[in-house]
């Protein structure tokens, strides 16, 4: 079979093809702001949005582990003001194993939010 076009737009593939449609609602700002920005960019909202959905990363909620992690971590770092402040009043020998002690707590902590992040942003 002969292709009997003679000129026009290239056919796109089916998977450049822009098939798909999703409604969404802004509000009157949120909307005149898109098209602004679409504007200075000297493109469609439409094209601009479309860049923002490819171009955007969307990082992960909090696992109630890494949750958990970081309220340990708020609460040594509230002992450890603690500690600073009874240093500063009677001397820094005796808070000295205290401060040690929950650096070290701190440091686990962190080193096992940092191995929570490896195994959750794969894939």
């Amino acid at each position: 079979m002969t292709n009997n076009r003679k000129g026009g737009r290239p056919l796109l593939s089916p998977s450049q093809k822009l098939k798909y449609r999703i409604a969404v609602k802004l509000c009157t700002q949120d909307f005149y702001t898109l098209k602004a920005k679409a504007a200075q960019a000297g493109i469609t909202y439409t094209e601009l949005a479309r860049m923002a959905i490819t171009g955007c990363s969307v990082l992960q909620r909090l696992t109630p582990e890494q949750m958990d992690c970081i309220r340990k971590l708020s609460g040594m770092g509230n002992n450890l003001n603690q500690i600073a402040h009874k240093a500063n009043a009677q001397g820094y020998s005796e808070a000295r194993s205290e401060y040690l002690y929950l650096a070290d707590m701190i440091d686990n902590i962190l080193k096992m939010i940092k191995t929570d992040d490896g195994k959750n942003s794969k894939g």
